[in-house]
């Protein structure tokens, strides 16, 4: 069996970098990853302008107690005068700056009577006055290759005057359950059977980190089966996702199946529970990852092994989200010969600690344990593990993302 971390290693070396862009629409752009490095070409702001609803002014000019005439009211868009010394002119927030004036008064420090102002607070030079360029300069790094884009992005490109971007194309990925017990939700349940919860799980969770699933098929334990469905899946995605039908039992036949289409086994077996019968082939020119069928199994491994093989076929640049650290609390000393990954909740605590605790059932068919979690915790293998031991955790919001 591999470690752990080579089996990760591996997975994700494995899985290639897009190739190919597209250019799409800025309003259609969320969730895609951006192909190209991109420089500003606009000064944020374009020019000088107000901060807050006020008075322009010369800083020099003000003088306690003493009204300024109202030279000019100027709204947001509108081109204003030059400032006449010793005058104020009436802004509002986002009008530019007079030329001559070096500072905004709040309206809420002045009196307005009669088309004269008086300063009610006095001002610092300068205050209130967004200045050209301060956000971000012309010629600048905006966005890198290999971003994620989403809605503050889309804004800070659309500031730019981009109404099109270049990215890279959707990652399609076809899913295929195995296995002669399982009935498909909605129709009837024969006895002994259960309901294909893989399917509807694993098409959530590629969409949730942005992929295509083209095409969601099942297959019978059946060989003949099998074969007809992974060509069909070959002909159609970049990435297959098997479930269930790898392990070593008299029905597990996807291994021969794709062994028997021209297909190389690169991987099989990992050092952790639950998921150990994991396997990656490959059939052509397309990855196939082989997960264990139980529920949970397929989740955990999908998370820790396959949701970075999937950040890198997109193009992402960051294909490990951050491993958290975590005191596990636990009633009893947890040891296997394997690294557990457990499912956790995660409780902050004061001046940047945390806890994690275990769900109560850790069994890999604890389907309930899936909505109720947060996180995985990672217990090492051979190495007892105690309550308040620190342990590493994998936040799900930002591995499934």
């Amino acid at each position: 069996m591999l470690e752990f971390d080579e089996a990760q290693s591996r997975l994700t070396e494995a899985a290639p970098v897009p190739t190919r862009t597209e250019t799409v629409p800025l309003v259609q752009a969320v969730g895609r990853v951006l192909a190209t490095d991109l420089a500003a070409t606009v000064d944020l702001p374009p020019a000088d302008n107000s901060a807050m609803d006020g008075y322009a002014i010369r800083q020099a000019d003000y003088q306690p107690g003493a009204s300024m005439p109202i030279q000019q009211r100027c709204y947001a868009g509108e081109q204003p005068e030059p400032l006449v010394a010793g005058q104020a002119t009436r802004l509002f927030t986002g009008s530019l700056i007079p030329q001559g004036a070096d500072t905004v008064v709040m309206q809420e420090n002045t009196r307005e009577t009669g088309g004269m102002v008086e300063i009610t607070e006095a001002p610092q030079i300068g205050q209130h006055v967004r200045k050209l360029g301060e956000d971000v300069r012309r010629g600048t790094p905006l966005l890198t290759a290999g971003t994620l884009l989403q809605a503050a992005h889309i804004a800070l490109l659309a500031s730019q005057g981009l109404d099109k971007i270049e990215v890279y194309p959707r990652l399609r990925v076809g899913i295929l359950t195995t296995g002669d017990e399982l009935a498909v939700p909605g129709q009837a349940r024969a006895a002994g059977h259960v309901y294909n919860s893989n399917g509807p799980m694993l098409t959530a969770l590629a969409q949730g980190l942005g992929a295509q699933v083209t095409q969601v098929r099942h297959a019978r334990d059946d060989t003949a089966d099998l074969q007809a469905a992974l060509r069909a899946l070959q002909a159609d995605c970049d990435l297959i996702i098997s479930v269930g039908g790898v392990s070593v039992g008299d029905h597990d036949l996807v291994k021969p199946a794709i062994e028997s289409l021209g297909g190389e086994l690169a991987l099989w077996k990992v050092r952790m529970k639950p998921g150990k019968p994991v396997a990656m082939a490959r059939l052509g020119d397309k990855l196939i990852v082989c997960l264990p069928g139980n529920p949970v199994s397929a989740y955990a491994v999908f998370t820790v092994l396959v949701s970075p093989m999937i950040r890198r076929m997109q193009g992402r640049a960051r294909i490990y989200p951050p491993v958290l650290r975590a005191a596990l609390r636990t009633e009893k000393t947890r040891q296997d010969s394997r690294e557990e990954f457990i499912r956790v909740q995660y409780h902050p605590l004061a001046h940047g600690h945390a806890d994690v605790a275990p769900y109560s059932n850790q069994s890999s068919g604890a389907i309930s344990s899936l909505p109720w979690c947060d996180g995985l915790a990672r217990l090492p293998a051979g190495i007892p593990v105690h309550d308040g031991d620190i342990v590493s955790y994998y936040d799900l919001k930002h591995w499934l993302a």
